[in-house]
């Protein structure tokens, strides 16, 4: 039997609130639209980029989407290779729950609104690049809460709905895991609050990084 824990990443495994926020601002701006405020912001990360951009802006037509969602790439780069990007600090006790699961015998998993490349970027970054099995992003699969990511983790993992936990901070992810047949492991660090986990389908929520050890027990 294969047990797998999927995370994750923005407001998961790590908090990259401050770069988003100021990405999708820089974004809004050159579409000359006043910038949503940024608890706003926060309430979609998790999406992909262009389903992100539309629950932002519901008025604006498809291509207006799609170029903001392009001018925040182009953004959150310019942010990335001019040194202006903030800390993106992974979550206390995050690394400790990542090692403890692997040796139990738990395999690993990504199932995140990012691109492959920032995915990579902030993987290889903390030193985590070889922690995880599988690693699925937006650019392969259409946006949570659609099960496909998550279904095709469990597929490559060698797992089993039934064994594997998706792990995520919004009700994004809960629903995903719900479509999926997986169990909904909800955590209360990230960027939606309980109620909102719990709505979305969330079994349980975590209201620390060590209560996950004891969840996946």
């Amino acid at each position: 039997m294969t047990h797998l824990a999927v995370f994750d990443c923005d407001g998961t495994l790590v908090d990259s609130q401050a770069n988003i926020c100021l990405a999708m601002e820089t974004a809004f701006a050159i579409a000359k639209l006043p910038p949503p405020p940024r608890a706003e912001i926060r309430q979609i990360v998790g999406l992909s980029l262009v389903e992100a951009v539309r629950a932002l802006v519901p008025q604006a037509d498809d291509a207006d989407h799609r170029r903001i969602a392009a001018d925040y790439k182009d953004a959150f780069f310019e942010l990335r290779t001019s040194g202006r990007m903030a800390e993106e600090p992974l979550f206390e006790g995050i690394v400790e729950v990542l090692d403890t699961l692997r040796a139990r015998g738990w395999r690993l998993g990504v199932a995140t609104g990012k691109s492959d490349r920032g995915l990579a970027h902030i993987l290889a970054h903390h030193g985590l690049s070889d922690h995880f099995v599988t690693l699925q992003t937006a650019d392969r699969h259409p946006s949570k809460p659609d099960p496909a990511m998550l279904l095709a983790a469990i597929a490559e993992a060698g797992a089993a709905p039934d064994d594997c936990a998706m792990i995520g901070d919004t009700s994004f992810d809960m629903a995903m895991a719900k479509a999926a047949g997986a169990r909904a492991v909800g955590v209360a660090w990230g960027y939606h609050d309980v109620h909102d986990l719990v709505r979305g389908g969330a079994q349980v929520v975590a209201s620390r990084t060590q209560a996950l050890l004891e969840i996946l027990a």
